[in-house]
């Protein structure tokens, strides 16, 4: 558009957000995203001197698996930990005997401990005790721990085990009480991951989680060739909050695990497979006991006896899980609510059909990890998930990457998952990339940024012009069927530093196509921050925006969708010079379609009083045949916006087009007038969320 028109800081918050509606939406008065999501400051990690004497040689400290840290609830800031993280503010070291694995393991100082040998423990069934802030990694398929394991006592913290192969304690005698004899056993310690390990053949259990351990991961694991496999209690407290997920359990007979008095156990993604004919059968898969509250998703279970069990005292709540081949008890159910794993931590389900094949090729040590060489990207026929990663942890180190690597024409959804961090980069999906949904994996939408500071008349690095105000935008959604969530894109354009620059409109976010998604984001920027348009004029352009925020100052909604943006934030902010004035909306809507409904939402800002407008009409090339829409009902404004709401634009006059309000509050909600009309309560019930989308439902994927 042709008329007038500070980076963020970013950590992992310690609660989750609401569902469904912005905090600033439930605390009256909140004026921007900031003051409702809270002060955002440095996370702080613990920093340890070297040991005195030094070390083995180690490999490159700064490969991504050395600075891996842990998902699901292990990645939850509690207990005075922020999320799990190992031993990687601390010196690589690599170990090939028993006394320098116990060194290293057993120090006050942070490690990453990489195992680069098979490891004999004497006596056979000692458990190496593990000190807190360590990482503990075999390299590539190298690292082996025969004969024992590891110990994780009360108090102990932030520890990472994995890509280890840990076997063979066992002695002809399953679970003698005098050869407790475990691969992992953690008994007290919290924010622990065990990860992509083979663990088989230990006299008593596979992995121990006892006595309140919690904030653990458990995922990627073989577990095989054992009886008690992996249990977790022995507490009468029901506090512990874990994640079991993408683990291979075969060949084991019970214990898969129990999980004892756990507050919230999730499980999902897991393969339990007993073959016919070989010398140990299952006696329960999943076991829900005392006042346990588990819920198990989209998991598979091939000829397991008495798949799922509950205790009468405990909780399962099942979804997506597949069954083949199995007998006896299959159940679900009980007296306590079901938690939402996701207001504690974001994950993706893979579909549990997919659950063999994935976890076969995917589960135990990988070659790459603990060593120097690359990890391989995974080709996309195999995977529904794309990761990128900054830190090189990903398939790919930026969006765009991973966009280019969705197949064209693609007929089933691909989602890019991208970890948290700050991507100053230009993301285009085009339009024969249909289906693609762009998600931020942090707990937060602040966590994972896409920004870049493209103005309209900033010069094309070809010499070919300035870019426009379409091409300025940070992100451009171009295809249907696209979503984007938990994610914050910014055009951080700076006017005031670069007033010499023709034209500085800056999008952030442009979606120029149909069945749009937008759902927990963030778009912030000044001028001409939102464009919601189309592929076409004559191209029917759909947009459903819900529990978001959006930041600008002038036209900073705009475009010719038909766009529903509902329980939102919208602020208002001062331009460049301090100076508060602008505009909200500004759409260039066609006479036969509906333009933007603002609902259930809120409008504020730190500005002066009554100097906004709710908007005004964008005929897009002077076209007078247009007729643009704006409805904002039902939602709270606050005292910045004018008691004259809409104003004119290029010549052409409101009250030609079609700008009303409906049952709004707030300070700058105001009675009908002619300057301020309000849609009848006829007109109202024809105007809402779910009548504005031509007949198109949103759908979250």
């Amino acid at each position: 558009m042709t008329e007038y028109r500070s980076k963020p800081r970013h950590r992992r918050r310690r609660t989750a957000l609401v569902v469904g509606v912005p905090l600033a939406l439930a605390a009256a008065g909140a004026m921007t995203y900031g003051g409702a999501f809270g002060l955002f400051g440095e996370t702080a990690r613990p920093h340890a001197s070297a040991a005195d004497a030094p070390a083995p040689k180690a490999p490159a400290a700064n490969t991504a698996w050395a600075r891996a840290s842990a998902d699901g609830f292990a990645s939850v800031d509690a207990l005075g930990q922020n999320g799990t993280y190992g031993g990687r503010d601390g010196r690589t070291v690599t170990v090939r005997t028993l006394a320098e694995l116990e060194r290293y393991a057993t120090a006050p100082e942070p490690y990453v401990i990489v195992v680069a040998a098979t490891i004999r423990v004497n006596p056979v069934g000692k458990e190496i005790k593990v000190a807190s802030d360590k990482t503990i990694v075999g390299a590539g398929t190298s690292g082996h721990l025969v004969g024992g394991g590891f110990f994780l006592g009360k108090g102990v913290h932030n520890v990472i085990i994995r890509n280890l192969t840990i076997r063979d304690s066992y002695r002809g005698t399953w679970n003698e009480k005098d050869r407790d004899f475990d691969a992992v056993q953690v008994d007290g310690a919290h924010h622990v991951w065990i990860d992509h390990n083979d663990l088989r053949r230990m006299a008593d259990g596979l992995i121990d989680l006892r006595k309140d351990s919690t904030y653990i991961t458990v995922s990627w694991n073989r577990l095989s060739d054992n009886n008690k496999t992996f249990g977790i209690g022995w507490t009468p407290n029901a506090t512990a909050q874990l994640t079991i997920h993408h683990n291979w359990f075969r060949e084991t007979g019970q214990r898969n695990p129990s999980t004892d008095n756990v507050a919230r156990a999730h499980l999902y993604n897991n393969f339990l497979q007993d073959l016919p004919g070989t010398p140990i059968t299952s006696a329960y898969g999943n076991y829900a006991r005392g006042r346990t509250n588990m819920v198990l998703e989209n998991s598979y279970f091939e000829g397991v006896h008495n798949p799922v069990t509950r205790d009468a005292t405990a909780t399962v709540t099942q979804r997506g899980n597949a069954f083949a081949r199995t007998t006896g008890r299959n159940e679900s159910g009980g007296s306590a609510p079901a938690f939402d794993p996701r207001k504690f931590y974001a994950y993706t389900l893979d579909s549990a059909s997919a659950v063999p094949a994935l976890l076969k090729s995917g589960t135990g040590p990988r070659a790459w990890t603990g060593t120097t060489g690359p990890a391989p990207a995974a080709p996309l026929a195999a995977t529904r998930t794309l990761t990128v990663a900054k830190d090189g942890s990903g398939q790919f180190s930026t969006v765009q990457k991973a966009v280019d690597a969705v197949p064209v024409n693609n007929t089933s959804r691909v989602e890019i998952a991208v970890k948290p961090g700050t991507y100053r980069e230009l993301v285009k999906i085009p339009a024969n990339k249909p289906h693609v949904t762009l998600r931020g994996t942090g707990s937060s939408r602040k966590d994972t940024v896409i920004v870049y500071n493209n103005a309209a008349g900033t010069p094309k690095p070809d010499g070919s012009g300035p870019y426009g105000t379409g091409g300025s935008a940070t992100v451009a959604v171009e295809s249907d069927d696209s979503q984007l969530r938990n994610l914050t894109v910014s055009n951080d354009f700076d006017e005031a530093r670069n007033q010499h620059v023709p034209n500085q409109q800056a999008v952030a976010l442009r979606t120029a196509a149909d069945r749009i998604v937008l759902d927990g984001i963030i778009a912030e920027g000044d001028q001409d921050t939102l464009l919601l348009d189309t592929a076409g004029k004559d191209k029917l352009g759909r947009v459903h925006v819900s529990n978001s925020y959006i930041t600008g100052n002038v036209d900073f909604v705009f475009g010719r969708a038909t766009a529903v943006i509902t329980h939102s934030v919208i602020t208002v902010k001062k331009r460049w010079n301090g100076t508060s004035a602008g505009y909200v909306t500004a759409p260039s809507t066609a006479a036969n379609r509906n333009g933007f409904l603002i609902t259930h939402s809120a409008i504020n800002g730190d500005v002066a009083p009554r100097s906004f407008h709710l908007g005004r009409p964008w005929h897009a090339g002077g076209d007078a045949a247009l007729r643009p829409q704006a409805t904002i009902r039902n939602t709270r404004l606050s005292d910045a916006i004018k008691p004259a709401p809409w104003t004119d634009m290029s010549g052409f006059s409101w009250k030609k087009d079609r700008f009303a309000e409906y049952a709004n509050t707030g300070p700058g909600a105001g009675p009908a007038t002619a300057d301020r009309p309000h849609l009848s309560d006829a007109q109202a019930a024809a105007q809402t969320a779910r009548t504005w989308l031509n007949n198109w439902t949103p759908t979250p994927s």
